[in-house]
């Protein structure tokens, strides 16, 4: 025990206390977007005059959160990243307000704005497992962002469970009690938030690197595929996301099978992160995400098949999620490139040449250079 305190920094002390804000962070309110997830079409379907608006309320908030992240980026980069959690979770609370009253008064528009205060939350919320990197040493980074991105699995288990107990609780007025728990939820997480202790970014003096043009990025093949990879799995998530509740309802189940049903969707998002790392560094990383398409085609064989066999189908999320090694890769590769044709410039400004069998051989061999330069981690 003595051994492993001291290969520890010092400074993981405050590192290992975040972590444990954010895990419990992830956990509470985290459990409002399955909640969300369940209730949004259900609710929609009921208060919406033309039925083919019932998962509007869902596509808002997939829609607001991509237009937050940037701007909650901005703020954090300003304010802090406790101030911008909070701001997330105020958010998610008077969501809450405006949809449980929306439910009262049997208004669809406002329970449609009420779900893109929702939104504002998601977004805030992805940046738990950056807050989580912030404070912690090179060692500790890959644990901290593990333990935050685990904190998922208690939302999972957590969220559905609250629609179960709370989804009736304020008859007649359906639906009505799960958004109250929202509430509740983010009141308790703010509460938690305020033990979080990251310093604000320091601000960059000087001119500061813009790094490569978008158009040289997007020529990559890299960058491509994962661009891609992206768009399908996440707009066939949003769709399994938003339609199951509403079939599995249709189906004749209940509401707390649909939460089940969702439940062990999130559940499988989160929990083969724990592995996928591994089976990446055996067979690579396209291998894996072809397998994790195929996990989604026989998702979609199976609910075609009829409602007898269930499968989590929420598994292949996680896998394709490693497509951001592919990003990784092909930014690691780009700054190697420029660093190269940065050397070999001031070499010849010098007068020098490389030599090309020499100590100066990785400076004009292209995949063969002993040193590889790390990334630098911008401030999300």
């Amino acid at each position: 025990m003595a051994d492993i305190t001291q290969t520890l920094p010092s400074d993981d002390t405050r590192a290992r206390r975040n972590v444990g804000v954010l895990v419990a962070a992830q956990a509470l309110m985290g459990a409002q977007l399955p909640l969300a997830f369940v209730l949004g079409g259900l609710a929609g379907q009921m208060l919406a005059d033309n039925k083919l608006y019932a998962t509007l309320p869902i596509s808002v908030i997939v829609v607001v959160s991509m237009f937050a992240s940037p701007a909650l980026s901005q703020f954090m980069g300003r304010f802090g990243r406790r101030a911008g959690f909070i701001v997330g979770a105020l958010s998610g609370a008077l969501a809450g307000v405006l949809c449980t009253w929306a439910l009262v008064i049997g208004d669809f528009e406002l329970l449609v704005f009420g779900h893109a205060f929702i939104g504002i939350y998601m977004s805030a919320q992805a940046f738990y497992r950056f807050a989580a990197a912030d404070t912690a040493s090179d060692a500790f980074r890959p644990k901290a962002i593990s333990w935050v991105m685990a904190g998922g699995l208690g939302a999972a288990l957590l969220g559905p469970q609250m629609v179960i107990l709370f989804g009736d609780a304020l008859a007649p007025y359906t639906f009505a009690g799960g958004y109250v728990s929202i509430v509740a939820l983010n009141v308790i997480g703010i509460a938690v938030l305020l033990l979080l202790d990251i310093p604000r970014p320091p601000r960059r003096a000087g001119p500061q690197d813009t790094g490569r043009p978008l158009t040289e990025i997007m020529r990559q093949p890299q960058v491509v595929t994962a661009v891609i990879c992206g768009m399908v799995s996440y707009a066939l998530m949003n769709l399994m996301m938003t339609s199951t509740p509403l079939a599995v309802v249709g189906c004749g189940f209940t509401t707390d099978t649909a939460a089940d049903v969702v439940r062990w969707h999130v559940v499988a998002m989160f929990a083969p992160s724990f592995f996928t790392g591994s089976l990446i560094a055996r067979y690579g990383v396209e291998r894996i995400m072809a397998i994790g398409l195929a996990i989604l085609l026989a998702a979609g064989v199976v609910a075609l098949a009829g409602v007898d066999l269930v499968i989590p189908r929420g598994q292949y999320i996680a896998i394709m999620g490693h497509r951001k090694r592919l990003l990784r890769r092909a930014h690691e590769r780009g700054r190697r490139r420029r660093r190269r044709a940065r050397l070999d410039g001031g070499q010849h400004r010098h007068g020098a040449v490389p030599d090309p069998g020499g100590r100066n051989a990785d400076l004009v061999r292209p995949g063969r250079s002993r040193s590889r330069p790390g990334l630098r981690r911008p401030h999300l």
